[in-house]
């Protein structure tokens, strides 16, 4: 535990910084200061918790140690330390200190004061449009605050007396600044947070932490991340330790469970929900489905099952399976239907606590009922009604207006490549789900949409390429500079690889599989064709570049394994470990794009482990090359898989050779079932790939 550095990747290349979040695995409280990044010497106050990971916190909450006016008053930073289970900052006026730590629902902020004063004032805000903080009684303050069409609230208790408030504000947003006297120089206010109302705010305070102060706690929450970290053990380095640690503790970021101790709100229905079941929420399941929930799925498959079990209930609540499913209900972003993924990822595994059949009948609504449009939820589109019937979403020429009032005009536009060839992978995953779920007539209709990628795929040219309404490709068109009228986030370079679920026929259409291997060469050499502040105007989401390789965002994850598949795996060992070292490193700058609240990190895992799963969906993981001489899975099952890296060093890369429980391996692949079985995966490395 010591190794995780929360500081890492806290100053964003080109796009948003991780943050030094305090939560406990999995957990719906989770806080962090309020800062730009990293290199922000000031600290405006804490959310009392996020709400939404990157979308939205609610109330914040401070000291105020500086003098001056005290509504606008920071935290000067002297010195900080962060960890996942305490982040504390001492302030550079008077040294004065704040500290939080968290439970499940509640959390215990400490603030001391270095003079030994004994008198705090103490600082709430409202976050978002509306809301209101009040004191309650002499030791205590509640707060209610309007969110996305729904309510969070706080309920919050100090040791020590209040002496006075002020407020601030128009009716509808009420902030509050309290004067508090305590016994001796340290404050503690112990808080909870709630969906629900405030007083269930205050009973998940009093069922979680009750008399407990801050150290204890802080004890408990260093005794589940320790848990929770010491499930994968690894012998190297101590700067590949800090990386991957801290890549491990991000992955538990979220979902989070919202279940408040046997009943939830749901944004779904609007409605409270009695259940003993967790309720896990905020999943952006684009990012998520891709390394997240197959990491999830073997560190902890039941939690992973009762995450498919919430998305299930969602789903019977609302009519839709979510997208992103977030407290406030499902937030339609980005492209596809990865729910399916997801689910068809674990039902090959052997994981099948889930009600298969209301899963298949949610996402084969989403992918026949449901619009494509980017950014959009609800029935079909006259753009959908062509997918359906000709098998792919038209492009517009370059420059050509929009026509279809549902399409975003401005940014978010058509995605036209981007939206054939995800939802061509996502409906080859209910494919997969329609024999399990009774529905096996249905396969051969979504087995032939998966192929719906050939339609643009422009063989003449080796790439996807936008087509018009007519059947006519695109012209004229820049795969480098194509934008979101064709593509999610980054270009064609990098969705030309995007056909996990038929690599074969994707390597055919290339023109066989030499010629698909140059082309990946490519990818990793090509000229961006003009410079790079001119390129990030028009795809700033293509960070961590080499050549067009876009190592910061998660449709690339999978693109550096293919040289196991083209029969050049010492291209994938030079790749993976050139990547890991070069954009994800101890330090402030240790995150190649936007770390997705624990989907980029989890590729991170993987990839120092010395494997990874190119297509979910299908239980078989293929061989990178390890960061570390040992790694050690501690199994749910009680198994304990390892992967040994003889003679592994910075020069020593390439696999020699690979053994499984001493039984030669033909090709650098392995099963799940073999992983849960458990035994030991021997490399043997060296400074020449053995070709």
């Amino acid at each position: 535990m010591d190794y995780v550095d929360p500081t890492i990747g806290g100053v964003g290349l080109i796009l948003e910084p991780t943050r030094p979040l305090v939560h406990l695995p999995n957990s719906m409280l989770r806080v962090h200061p309020s800062k730009k990044d990293e290199l922000d010497d000031r600290i405006a106050g804490f959310p009392l918790t996020v709400v939404s990971h990157r979308i939205g916190s609610a109330f914040s909450f401070s000291p105020v140690f500086a003098e001056g006016d005290p509504w606008q008053a920071a935290i000067d930073i002297h010195a900080q330390e962060a960890h996942p289970y305490c982040y504390e900052v001492v302030d550079a006026t008077n040294y004065d200190r704040v500290a939080v730590t968290p439970a499940a629902k509640s959390g215990v902020f400490r603030i001391t004061n270095a003079d030994q004063s004994t008198t705090h004032r103490l600082r709430f805000s409202v976050i978002n449009a509306t809301g209101f903080i009040k004191p309650e009684g002499e030791s205590a303050f509640a707060g209610e605050e309007d969110y996305n069409g729904m309510k969070v609230f706080f309920y919050a208790t100090v040791n020590g007396k209040i002496q006075g408030t002020d407020e601030q504000g128009a009716e509808q947003k009420k902030n509050l600044l309290a004067t508090v006297k305590s016994a001796n120089g340290v404050l503690e206010m112990q808080y909870g947070i709630s969906f629900i109302s405030i007083a269930q705010a205050k009973a998940n305070l009093e069922i979680e932490i009750a008399d407990k102060g801050f150290e204890a706690i802080r004890s408990e929450a260093i005794d589940v991340w320790r848990d929770a970290l010491s499930k994968i053990n690894v012998v190297g380095s101590d700067t590949h330790k800090r990386v991957f640690y801290t890549a491990l503790y991000r992955t538990y970021e979220r979902m989070v469970d919202i279940n408040e101790h046997g009943q939830y709100f749901s944004g779904f229905d609007q409605r409270v929900h009695t259940s003993d079941e967790p309720f896990f929420m905020d999943n952006w399941v684009w990012d998520s489905y891709i390394a997240h929930h197959p990491l999830n799925m073997i560190l902890d498959p039941e939690k992973d099952q009762a995450m498919i079990r919430s998305y299930i209930e969602m789903y019977k609540q609302s009519g839709w399976m979510p997208s992103f499913a977030v407290v406030f209900g499902d937030w339609p972003a980005m492209v596809g239907n990865h729910a399916s993924a997801w689910m068809a990822d674990a039902w090959a595994k052997g994981l099948r606590d889930f009600d298969v059949e209301t899963a298949y009948e949610g996402l084969r609504k989403n992918s026949l009922e449901a619009t494509l449009i980017p950014w959009r939820n609800g029935p079909p589109s006259e753009l959908d009604d062509f997918f359906n019937e000709h098998g792919y979403m038209p492009g517009l020429a370059p420059g050509e207006p929009e026509t279809v009032g549902r399409v975003d005009p401005n940014w978010e536009k058509r995605q036209a490549v981007s939206v054939t060839l995800e939802n061509s992978f996502s409906d080859w995953c209910i494919a997969q789900l329609a024999e399990p779920a009774g529905q096996s007539g249905e396969e051969p209709l979504f087995l032939k949409r998966a192929q719906f990628y050939r339609n643009v795929f422009r063989e003449d040219r080796g790439m996807v390429w936008p087509k018009n309404a007519a059947g006519e490709w695109v012209e004229p068109y820049d795969p480098s500079l194509s934008g979101r009228e064709y593509f999610t986030e980054v270009n064609a370079y990098t969705y030309n690889w995007h056909v996990k679920h038929d690599l074969d026929g994707l390597f055919g259409l290339m023109g066989g599989k030499q010629a698909a291997e140059a082309k990946l060469d490519q990818l990793f050499r090509q000229d961006l064709g003009l410079s790079k502040w001119k390129f990030w105007a028009i795809q700033p989401d293509a960070s961590g570049l080499v050549g067009q390789f876009v190592m910061g965002n998660e449709p690339s994850l999978h693109i550096p394994y293919l040289y196991n598949y083209l029969g050049s795996p010492w291209k994938t060992q030079k790749r993976i470990r050139m990547l890991i070292d070069t954009w994800f490193t101890d330090n402030v700058f240790g995150m190649p794009g936007d770390e997705d609240g624990g989907a980029m990190s989890a590729w991170v895992v993987f990839s120092m482990m010395g494997f990874f799963q190119v297509t979910p969906g299908v239980p078989t993981y293929t061989i990178g090359s390890p960061s570390f001489e040992e790694v050690a899975i501690q199994l749910p099952n009680g198994n304990e898989f390892k992967v040994i890296a003889r003679g592994n060093s910075t020069a020593n890369i390439y696999v020699q050779e690979a053994r499984l429980n001493g039984t030669p391996l033909d090709g650098l692949f392995f099963t799940h079932e073999q992983l849960l079985t458990g035994g030991v995966l021997e490399l043997q490395m060296g400074d020449k790939p053995n070709k």
